[in-house]
């Protein structure tokens, strides 16, 4: 079986393809040849929403983002501040921090965590981003370098570490999802093998801060059939929700998403760590390259005004954000879904299926 192309071959597979298509569209959205653009400028469109329910979960919301900031889009992780408001980072190194729709807060605000050397693919690859709640620090993921940065509560860097389990991981492949869990161990799962066509991937258990210097155990992460890990956080009873993602190759491509549930307590040596599908994003629900989520916890999540630093308790809702990374192409969009559920009744949710 011929190996599954990297990230960076599949990416200009998939220009290559739209270019075929579209000629003489116009189709990447930036370029060096454009002027800098630094206004902190954030369009938030409501989308029609499409259906009620996307298995157990309610779909609550649906945007499209626009703005003409140089630093925007490609955004491939999501965090929440404990004031509700969204951080999200990009595989471009740049950062957005903006009010979730419909809720009071401060105005949004653009930035980069590498000035100056944004066109560095690996020094900008920034896949994934995990937070501390109650230190308000947060860490982000590169994939091309392998590396982890940990930032304080004023997003100032306090450290970046290359962990030698890192190491062997694939350049273009590397930690794709991260999430720092409850107890303060981290989980790490890398989006592909060397061996493109594997069924399983790698992934790390970290028994604390990998920046200072915790030790890790190696262990298979499976995706459904055909999926890759995107992203993942945590919910308040300690299970972890997972997005993953396939490409559809063809005229144009398109992507596919689920959200996978899983339990870090069957994280065991010698056996692959899986969970069960709970949900599709799948039509009616706009189709893009989903590639960042965050779970957001609060007295009735009706309520715009709740904190995303309260602990739900047994019964209570919760709610998912998930943004898209529009990879620069005009074809493409950044979308953010707003889902609510609560995981207590997922047990009777009609989607849930093991994977294949």
């Amino acid at each position: 079986m011929a190996a599954r192309p990297s990230r960076r071959r599949r990416r200009l597979i998939l220009l290559a393809i739209l270019v075929l298509a579209l000629a003489p569209v116009t189709w990447i959205r930036t370029g060096p040849w454009q002027p800098v653009d630094r206004r902190q400028l954030l369009q938030i469109q409501p989308l029609a929403l499409p259906a009620p329910s996307v298995g157990p979960f309610m779909l609550a919301g649906a945007w499209e983002l626009k703005s003409s900031n140089s630093d925007f889009g490609g955004y491939s992780g999501l965090a929440v501040h404990d004031d509700g408001s969204l951080l999200a980072v990009s595989d471009k190194g740049s950062h957005l921090r903006f009010t979730a729709p419909g809720r009071p807060g401060p105005a949004p605000a653009f930035g980069s965590f590498v000035p100056g050397d944004a066109d560095n693919k690996r020094a900008a690859d920034i896949e994934a981003i995990t937070r501390d709640p109650a230190s308000g620090r947060f860490w982000l993921a590169y994939e091309n370098s392998n590396a982890i940065e940990r930032y304080d509560s004023g997003m100032r860097l306090e450290g970046r570490v290359a962990p030698a389990a890192l190491r062997d991981w694939p350049t273009n492949g590397g930690p794709e999802a991260m999430v720092r869990l409850a107890d303060g161990r981290f989980l790490i799962l890398a989006e592909r093998d060397h061996d493109g066509g594997a069924v399983d991937t790698p992934a790390l258990l970290f028994d604390g801060d990998p920046v200072a210097g915790a030790k890790s155990r190696a262990f298979r992460f499976r995706a459904p059939a055909g999926y890759r890990p995107v992203d993942m956080a945590e919910l308040p009873d300690g299970r972890v929700l997972i997005l993953v993602r396939k490409v559809l190759w063809g005229l144009p491509p398109r992507f596919a998403n689920q959200l996978v549930l899983a339990d870090p307590a069957t994280i065991g040596e010698g056996a692959a760590w899986q969970g069960e599908v709970i949900a599709d994003l799948a039509a009616p629900l706009p189709s893009d390259n989903y590639e960042g989520l965050a779970i957001q916890s609060g007295p009735g999540q009706s309520d715009p005004r709740a904190s995303g630093s309260h602990e739900a308790g047994p019964g209570e809702a919760i709610t998912v954000w998930i943004v898209s990374d529009d990879n620069s192409i005009r074809l493409q969009k950044t979308l953010l879904l707003e889902l609510r559920w609560r995981p207590n009744e997922k047990a009777r949710g009609p989607a849930a299926r093991p994977n294949r």
